[in-house]
């Protein structure tokens, strides 16, 4: 049995919110957007998914608190996509590369303002640590 996707090689959706820190209704989501499709479906209609799948919504999941869209949310994972294809032509590849640098700068723009605003609500705890007499927790 392997000890990620069970005895089948498939994980129910359950099991994928609990290791993605998604919830099911999230996921429900993203697949009705066609961001990520379940693999497969059981005999019971569930719906499972593979390493890759949840691979994707661990890229969706990383891309969401920094600003992305739905819709680059899904260009990225294309990009990853054709990137992954040896078949994909040399154009392809090209514009695929070019988008992966722009979401890079973005993301690198993202992290630089959330330490940015990190730092200010570090600030502003120990203003009111202090304000209110309280000692700082370690």
């Amino acid at each position: 049995m392997n000890s990620t996707t069970g005895e089948t090689g498939f994980l129910q959706i359950g099991q994928v919110a609990e290791r993605t820190e998604l919830s099911i209704k999230t996921i429900r989501h993203y697949e009705e957007v066609g961001l990520v499709t379940p693999s497969a479906r059981s005999a019971g209609g569930f719906r499972l998914y593979t390493t890759a799948d949840m691979d994707r919504l661990l890229v969706i999941r990383r891309m969401k608190p920094l600003g992305f869209t739905l819709a680059e949310m899904k260009e990225l994972l294309d990009a990853f996509g054709v990137l992954d294809d040896p078949a994909a032509t040399g154009e392809q590849r090209g514009k695929a590369t070019e988008f992966l640098r722009h979401c890079r700068e973005r993301t690198r723009d993202s992290a630089d303002r959330l330490r940015r605003h990190l730092a200010y609500a570090e600030e502003f705890s120990d203003l009111l640590a202090t304000r209110s007499g309280s000692p700082e927790s370690p």
